[in-house]
C-alpha cells in the first residue's frame, strides 16, 4: 500500500497568502522607501548652530519638538540657501537670539495627513489580519501541507490506499488462523456488500482485536484493507487526545467525515483504551479525564451514525486491555465482534518462522521445527526479532548464510539476555554457580512437569544470570496437574539444595528462584484450589486481564485465620518440594560431582553429551511412570 498522493492546495491558502504578502510588501514600501530614497538634509551639531546664528548665517528656522530645521544665507544672489537640520536642546534663550539677529522663525507645522497615510492607516492593518488569518487557515485546513497552528482540530490519520508494491494480504500473516477466518467475512462483505444486503444482513460496524503485544493486530487490519483493496485510515487512539479542550471529539468528526467521502473503507483504531476507557471511574473530575469522555462519547455517536450501503465503513479497533473498555463500546451496534489474536502455537509459529525466514540467506541444514519447538509463548514480533538476530549473529561471523548455531544462540539470547564474557567470576563463585545449575538439571531431568533440560551454562548472561539451566518443553501445555506444579516449583529449588548440600550454606543466586516459587506454591493455593486444608475454593480475586502479564492479584476478603492457613499451606508445599530436591540430588551426589566438575572445565554442556549425563539419573524412571 502507498500513502495517497498530495491534494491541491486550496483556494483559501492561495488567497490568504497573496493578501498576506501584498499587505506586508505595501506596508514596507510606504514606510521605508520613502526613508531610503528621499532627499537627505544634513545634521549639524547645536553648536554649529548657535554660531551660525550669531554669525547672522541663517535667514530663516522652523523650531519642532524633535527637530529644528534653518536656511542659511545664498552666496549667489537669487538662490536659496543650504537647509540644514540639528537636535534642539532646552534652550530659553533662542528666541531672543533669533529675535535680535533678525531671523524669521516659527514653531513646526504638524504633519498634514494625506490620502496615502489615510490609506495606510486605515485599510491596510485590516488586511494583512485577513490575510494572515486566512494564511494559517489555508495551512490547518487539511491541504496536504504543512501543520498549521489552527490544526488541532484535524484527524491525524495517516490513508492508506491500494498500490503495486508494499501490499499486505492474508498471505503475510500467520499463526492466527481463527481471527484470519472471522476477518474474511469483513473482506467479503467489503468486496461484494450488495450480496449481503439483498438478503437483509448486517455486517458488523466495527470488530475488535484483542490479544498480547505482538501477535500481529495491526498487521491484520492492513491485510483486511489489502485483500479488500479499499482505502486504510490508520489512527491511534492516543493521537485524539489534546490539550486543548473539544479538540478530540473535533478530530473523530474529521476522521469519519474523511472516511465517508472514500467509502467503503476500513478506519483501524491502534490501542484503543486509550480513549475508550469506562467512564464508570472517572469520578466525574474535570480536567483530561473529562476531555477523554468527550472524545469517547463523539466516537459513539459517530459509530452509530453510519450504516451499510454507499457509506460503507467499518472500524477495526485493537487492544491489549480489554477489560478496560467502556461497556457502551462492546455493545452490539458498535463493537459487535471481539476476535482474540493470541500467542501462536506450534504450527502457527512454525508458519511465521517460514514467512521471514524468505527474507534472510538460510542455510540449507536449518530445521525450523525444532526452532518453532524450541519458542513456546513466542508472539509473532518474538519470532520476527527472532530471525532477525539470527542474521545479524551470522552477518558479525561473516557467514554466507544464517546457520542453526545463529538460531539456538539467538534463542538463548532472546531468552537469556547477552552473554557477559567480560564478567569474570572468581573460582568459589564459579564452582557455587556450577553446583547450582547442575541441581537445577538433575531435579528437572527427575520430576514430572519439568521441561526437558537442553542446556546447562555457567557463562553470566543478562543483567543478573551467573548460570542459567534451559529446559525446552516437549510440546505445547495448556493444563498442569498438581504433581506436575509441585514437581516445577522442587525444581525451582534445586540450586539452593545443591548449595546446601555442597557446601553446608546457601547464597543470594537463588533469590529469583525462591520468589518464583512462592508465587507458583500462592497461586495453587489461592488460585486452583489444590489445598485439601481449605478445600476447592479460591481466595484470590478474579482477574481479567490475561494480556499484559499477571500484575497484581490481591486476596479476597478473608479471615485472620484463613489467611494463616494459607500463609502455612503455601509454606508446606514449599518445604516439602525443597526435601524431596534434597532427596534427589543426595540420591545422586556422584552425579552431581562429576557434572560439576565437567561443566567447570568446558562451561557449557549441551547436546548427546548432557542427554548421556542425564540418562544416569537414579529415580528417572520411576519419574517417567508417575
Amino acid at each position: 500500500m502507498s500513502i495517497k498522493d498530495k491534494p491541491k492546495v486550496p483556494i483559501s491558502r492561495i488567497i490568504g497568502n497573496i493578501l498576506f504578502v501584498s499587505g506586508v510588501l505595501f506596508l514596507l514600501a510606504n514606510l521605508l522607501l520613502p526613508q531610503l530614497f528621499g532627499p537627505a538634509i544634513p545634521r549639524v551639531p547645536y553648536s554649529l548652530f548657535i554660531d551660525q546664528v550669531e554669525g547672522a548665517e541663517v535667514t530663516e528656522v522652523l523650531v519642532g519638538d524633535k527637530e529644528i530645521r534653518y536656511r542659511l544665507k545664498s552666496e549667489e544672489e537669487g538662490k536659496p540657501g543650504q537647509i540644514l537640520s540639528t537636535t534642539p536642546i532646552f534652550d530659553l534663550e533662542l528666541p531672543k537670539r533669533l529675535e535680535a539677529k533678525g531671523v524669521k522663525f516659527a514653531a513646526a507645522p504638524p504633519p498634514r495627513n494625506s490620502w496615502l497615510g489615510s490609506v495606510i492607516g486605515w485599510v491596510v492593518p485590516p488586511l494583512i489580519f485577513v490575510g494572515i488569518w486566512w494564511f494559517f487557515l489555508g495551512r490547518g485546513a487539511g491541504g496536504g501541507g504543512p501543520q498549521g497552528a489552527l490544526s488541532f482540530t484535524k484527524s491525524k490519520a495517516k490513508v492508506y490506499v491500494e498500490g503495486d508494491s508494499g501490499k499486505i494480504t492474508f498471505d503475510d500473516v500467520a499463526g492466527v488462523e481463527e481471527a484470519k477466518t472471522e476477518l474474511e467475512e469483513i473482506v467479503e462483505f467489503l468486496k461484494t456488500p450488495q450480496r449481503y444486503i439483498d438478503i437483509g444482513a448486517r455486517i458488523p460496524r466495527g470488530v475488535l482485536l484483542v490479544g498480547p503485544p505482538g501477535t500481529g493486530k495491526t498487521l491484520l487490519a492492513k491485510a483486511v484493507a489489502g485483500e479488500a483493496g479499499v482505502p486504510f485510515f490508520s489512527i491511534s487512539g492516543s493521537e485524539f487526545v489534546e490539550l486543548f479542550v473539544g479538540a478530540g471529539a473535533a478530530r473523530v468528526r474529521d476522521l469519519f467525515e474523511q472516511a465517508k467521502q472514500k467509502a467503503p473503507c476500513i478506519i483501524f483504531i491502534d490501542e484503543l483504551d486509550a480513549i475508550g476507557k469506562s467512564r464508570a471511574g472517572s469520578g466525574g473530575f474535570v480536567g483530561g479525564n473529562d476531555e477523554r469522555e468527550q472524545t469517547l462519547n463523539q466516537l459513539l455517536t459517530e459509530m452509530d451514525g453510519f450504516g451499510a450501503g454507499d457509506a460503507t465503513v467499518i472500524v477495526l479497533a485493537a487492544t491489549n486491555r480489554p477489560e478496560t473498555l467502556d461497556p457502551a463500546l462492546l455493545r452490539p451496534g458498535r463493537f459487535d465482534r471481539q476476535v482474540l489474536v493470541d500467542r501462536p502455537d506450534l504450527a502457527g509459529r512454525l508458519k511465521i518462522l517460514e514467512i521471514y525466514a524468505q527474507k534472510i540467506k538460510l542455510d540449507s541444514e536449518v530445521d525450523l521445527k525444532t526452532i518453532a519447538a524450541r519458542t513456546p509463548g513466542f508472539a509473532g514480533a518474538d519470532l520476527a526479532n527472532l530471525v532477525n538476530e539470527a542474521a545479524l549473529l551470522a552477518a558479525r561471523g561473516k557467514h554466507e548464510k544464517v546457520a542453526q548455531a545463529d538460531f539456538n544462540e539467538a534463542i538463548e539470547r532472546v531468552v537469556a539476555g547477552l552473554e557477559k564474557k567480560s564478567r569474570v567470576l572468581n573460582e568459589k563463585e564459579k564452582k557455587i554457580v556450577a553446583y547450582h545449575e547442575v541441581g537445577h538439571a538433575l531435579v528437572g531431568a527427575t520430576l514430572p512437569g519439568g521441561s526437558k533440560v537442553a542446556k546447562i551454562s555457567i557463562v553470566p548472561r543478562g543483567m543478573a544470570a551467573l548460570g542459567y539451566t534451559l529446559q525446552m518443553p516437549t510440546e505445547d501445555r495448556f493444563l498442569l496437574s498438581e504433581s506436575e506444579l509441585r514437581g516445577q516449583i522442587a525444581t525451582l529449588l534445586g540450586g539452593r539444595a545443591a548449595e546446601e548440600i555442597v557446601f553446608g550454606s546457601i547464597t543470594t543466586g537463588a533469590s529469583n528462584d525462591l520468589q518464583r516459587a512462592t508465587d507458583m506454591a500462592e497461586q495453587m493455593v489461592t488460585t486452583y484450589g489444590m489445598s485439601k486444608v481449605l478445600g476447592p475454593l479460591a481466595y484470590q480475586k478474579g482477574q481479567q486481564n490475561t494480556f499484559l502479564g499477571d500484575g497484581m492479584n490481591p486476596r479476597r476478603m478473608v479471615s485472620d485465620d484463613t489467611a494463616k492457613a494459607i500463609d502455612e499451606e503455601v509454606k508446606e508445599i514449599v518445604e516439602t518440594a525443597h526435601q524431596k530436591a534434597l532427596s534427589i540430588l543426595n540420591d545422586n551426589r556422584e552425579l552431581l560431582e562429576s557434572i560439576a566438575q565437567k561443566i567447570l572445565e568446558v562451561e557449557v554442556i549441551e547436546g548427546d553429551t548432557l542427554q548421556e549425563l542425564l540418562g544416569q539419573v537414579k529415580g528417572l524412571e520411576l519419574a517417567s511412570h508417575s
